[in-house]
Formats: C-alpha cells, sequence, structure tokens
C-alpha cells in the first residue's frame, strides 16, 4: 500500500449550531495530486483551516504520516512538513523576493533565532533560496521587489516560500486565482515539475486547472464528502455535474 501523507478522520467543525464540516474522511497519498472541488460555501477553506491547525476540529483527528497532529498548533505543524498558499497571497511586499524565501528556511532552521547574525550573512540559507527561485524559474527575480513583480509571479513565490519550508505536504488555496489567462499556464508548468514526493492537495474553481493537474478529485457539498474518483470519474457522475460542475461539462 502506498503510505499516507495526510489523513483526516471524522473531522468536524461547528459554528455554533452551523456544521460547516461534517465528518470529513479524507486520505492524500505520499506523491498524491489531489484536488478538492465544489462550490461557494461547500466548507473548502474551513478544511484547509482545520489541517493546517488555523482552526480547531469540534470532533475528528488530523494525522500527518500516521501521527496525530490534532492537538499541535500551526507552527508545529509546519515543521512537522505541512506548508500552503493562500487565496489571497500573504508576501512581504517591500522585501525582495530573495529576503521573503530566505526568511521562510531561516525559520525552519532556527537561523531566524539568531538574530544577532544577519540572514544576509548566512551563506547556506541564501544557497538554499536560490536553488528553489532557479527551480521556479526566478532566478532573475532575486533582488527584486515583491511589489515589482507582476501578479502571477507573486504566486510563484509563494510557492518558493512554502518550499522553503521542506513540506511533506502542499497545499495550494487556489493558486490561479487573479493570475492573468496569458500567465497562468506557467504557473501550472511550475506546479506540475515540483518534486514527486510532496504531496498536493489543490482547491481550484478552474475547473481546466483541476483536470489538468489532479489524478484524484474530492467534491466538497455543505461540508461533507460527495464523492471521490479521477478526474473522469468526476466529470461523468451526474450528481457533480447538477451541483457543481454544470450540464454542459466535456472533461475526460
Amino acid at each position: 500500500m502506498t503510505a499516507l501523507a495526510l489523513e483526516t478522520r471524522a473531522l468536524s467543525k461547528n459554528f455554533g449550531a452551523l456544521p460547516v464540516a461534517q465528518a470529513i474522511d479524507f486520505r492524500l497519498a505520499s506523491g498524491a495530486r489531489h484536488a478538492l472541488i465544489g462550490p461557494n460555501g461547500a466548507g473548502k477553506t474551513t478544511f484547509i483551516n482545520l489541517i493546517t491547525g488555523a482552526l480547531k476540529p469540534s470532533s475528528g483527528s488530523v494525522h500527518l504520516a500516521g501521527a496525530d497532529v490534532t492537538a499541535l498548533s500551526q507552527a508545529a505543524r509546519v515543521k512537522r512538513g505541512i506548508a500552503r498558499t493562500f487565496q489571497i497571497n500573504q508576501l512581504y511586499r517591500g522585501l525582495s523576493v530573495l529576503e521573503n524565501v530566505c526568511m521562510a528556511i531561516a525559520e525552519r532552521t532556527g537561523a531566524a533565532r539568531a538574530m544577532f547574525r544577519p540572514i544576509g550573512r548566512r551563506g547556506e540559507v541564501i544557497d538554499e533560496a536560490l536553488a528553489i527561485l532557479e527551480l521556479l524559474s526566478l532566478g532573475d527575480d532575486a533582488d527584486r521587489l515583491i511589489r515589482e513583480l507582476p501578479y502571477g509571479r507573486q504566486r510563484l513565490v509563494e510557492i518558493a516560500i512554502a518550499l522553503g519550508l521542506k513540506p511533506r505536504v502542499l497545499l495550494l488555496d487556489e493558486p490561479a486565482a487573479g493570475v492573468p489567462t496569458a500567465e497562468s499556464h506557467v504557473l501550472l508548468d511550475v506546479i506540475e515539475s515540483l518534486p514527486a514526493e510532496i504531496a498536493m492537495l489543490i482547491i481550484e474553481h478552474d475547473m481546466d486547472v483541476v483536470f489538468r493537474f489532479a489524478r484524484e478529485i474530492t467534491v466538497l457539498v455543505a461540508g461533507e464528502v460527495l464523492v471521490v474518483g479521477t478526474p473522469s470519474e468526476i466529470a461523468a457522475n451526474e450528481r457533480v455535474r447538477e451541483v457543481y460542475l454544470g450540464k454542459k461539462t466535456r472533461h475526460g
């Protein structure tokens, strides 16, 4: 059997009397390329926030590589190997691309706590950051400020920062949101080229992105898993077509 990178068991979250995640059983294999889709209000972002520790579940559990991490903080889960990007980017716009990535690496390695020694003097941090930027074709942008970059390249920097955390599991929350169509193919090429051992879960409304990226898809509706399947199975599923994809879907 393929080892599980991430698993949730009966994961639930209520806001008062309102259930937003209902007994979600979810499995992400090592090296998976998995998409999470569903209509607005389905609970997708809530589910991601439960995985990362941004929200505490009302019941159920989260397991990373077989270890129960439900009680761990967000920071502790990052150190265990969970990284995410956001629907709206969270970059330091007044710093350079290299500085943004160096900060993530320094935090992971503990170098950030050695405040008496500037990051710029830590050759190992800079070397790792530059290697990641080259991997994502961002090497030429290393010294540019974030605010000077086109939005599509800012999304690439987010991925670079996530890779600087050396994740086992990478959660991508609408990576193509706000990216012009002319630039989105570059973003997708980069995502597809990421190291095969990283298990990836993408939340995305653009179904062309989903069907290009995913080997398996989970459909979430009203906080519950409606169905899990391959892209062709999801595209052919009548219930999915009714609640989300629309009758005219022709993928797969």
